[in-house]
């Protein structure tokens, strides 16, 4: 099972780093926030259209490792059409995923296709690549305006 979940995070990361879904700066966001990783130089900003409680469209720019790029291309796919509350909620599923003790068996309840991302706990300086995006949505949601920050 595990080498199953090792072989689908390799294959998945390579090609959301290759071809990052939603990466483009859109047209007038009603949302969005900055993210810097200052261990390793990511940057990412998320970009978010949200309407009537929804986030009506997702996306992102920016420059990081694999991880980081994939991590933000799923997130905009996974959160896209997505009521706010569940968008946070999702955040704070991915968080537990990937920040839990590696000897534990990861919690893959909810998190769909998010789930590749597992195996990011046995490696922590990885975690702060897949989280980046992840606290950047939440601060543009919550209209922080600050840049987000993996500390």
């Amino acid at each position: 099972m595990m080498d199953d979940l090792r072989e689908l995070y390799q294959t998945t990361i390579l090609d959301h780093n290759k071809k990052p879904r939603n990466f483009r700066v859109p047209d007038g966001p009603s949302h969005e926030a900055d993210g810097f990783n200052p261990l390793c130089g990511d940057k990412v900003t998320v970009y978010l259209q949200v309407q009537d409680g929804r986030v009506i469209d997702a996306s992102f720019q920016g420059s990081g490792c694999a991880i980081s790029t994939a991590s933000a291309s799923m997130m905009t796919e996974a959160i896209k059409g997505a009521p706010v509350k569940e968008a946070l909620s999702l955040f704070e599923s991915f968080h537990d995923l990937v920040t839990g003790p590696a000897m534990d068996a990861p919690e893959t309840e909810g998190v769909g296709k998010l789930a590749v991302f597992a195996g990011v706990r046995e490696f922590p300086m990885r975690v702060k690549c897949a989280t980046l995006a992840w606290h950047t949505l939440k601060s543009a949601l919550e209209n922080g305006g600050e840049t987000a920050k993996t500390e």
